[in-house]
């Protein structure tokens, strides 16, 4: 994946996405550059699927194609506060992932696959933690 620096300038950044079935609406992309920084950011998987086709997101995340009517790449745009950073990738690896993961935990049968009320516990551990 290239972070984008500028119109003209990009930096090649490893990532790796990551899909757990006991967490079936979520995946995860950690962006590793290579200096013990590693950041993984967590978002919904129909964000992700939607947004190879068309603009999509609200709030930290929107994904969408680089070009409109091109489908080739995809613009993956993540905020934290004032921040930004622009992500491109070709939608090819993007849709392959998305379809093992559909193939993990159906679109639509999420709710078989999660166990909701785990998850809330540890959210609300998290909270009270910090």
């Amino acid at each position: 994946m290239a972070y984008l620096v500028s119109a003209h300038d990009s930096l090649r950044v490893p990532v790796e996405l990551r899909f757990d079935p006991g967490d079936p609406l979520a995946v995860r992309i950690t962006f590793n550059p290579g200096d013990d920084t590693a950041v993984t950011w967590r978002f919904a998987r129909d964000l992700l699927a939607g947004g190879v086709q068309q603009p999509c997101g609200e709030g930290d995340v929107h994904i969408a194609p680089a070009s409109p009517g091109c489908f080739d790449d995809v613009l993956i745009r993540l905020q934290v506060g004032g921040a930004v950073a622009l992500f491109l990738c070709s939608t090819a690896p993007l849709m392959a992932f998305l379809d093992r993961t559909h193939t993990l935990v159906p679109l639509g049968l999420e709710h078989r696959y999660s166990d909701f009320t785990a998850r809330i516990d540890e959210a609300l551990d998290e909270i009270l933690a910090a």
